[in-house]
């Protein structure tokens, strides 16, 4: 088993945070551009990837009152994660995203996986703090 892990500081309520990560709808905006989330009957969804053109079962629960994202591979298990969204006060938060692969198969490799946390996390700050600017203005 491999594991990654990955925080960024976000100048947002946690609760801002949480619902910009947690809207299937708008993933898109932030995951890394090769994955795509189709929501089914939640908490069943297909991510589609383009690396392997491959669609894949998965599972995504959000889970407010934790400030918590939870998915994984719905058949195989051969991967998940989480995403948690933490106050740090002065209306910001800390969010981690933390990545298991259980199959070394579907593990693309640690300066991959890294870059792709990265992104994804300035990605989510982006959207984040456009949302916050709209709602402001």
């Amino acid at each position: 088993m491999t594991e990654y892990e990955r925080s960024r500081t976000m100048p947002a309520q946690p609760e801002h945070v949480f619902d910009q990560a947690a809207n299937v709808g708008q993933m898109g905006d932030w995951l890394p551009e090769a994955l795509h989330v189709h929501a089914e009957e939640l908490p069943a969804v297909t991510v589609h990837e383009d690396r392997s053109d491959e669609d894949t079962s998965a599972l995504f629960r959000a889970r407010r009152d934790q400030m918590r994202l939870e998915w994984g591979t719905r058949d195989q298990g051969a991967y998940a994660g989480w995403l948690q969204v933490a106050g740090i006060g002065s209306g910001a938060s800390e969010v981690t995203v933390h990545l298991s692969f259980f199959d070394d198969s579907h593990d693309p490799g640690e300066d991959s996986v890294s870059d792709a946390l990265d992104t994804s996390l300035r990605r989510l700050e982006e959207q984040v703090r456009l949302r916050v600017d709209n709602a402001a203005g």
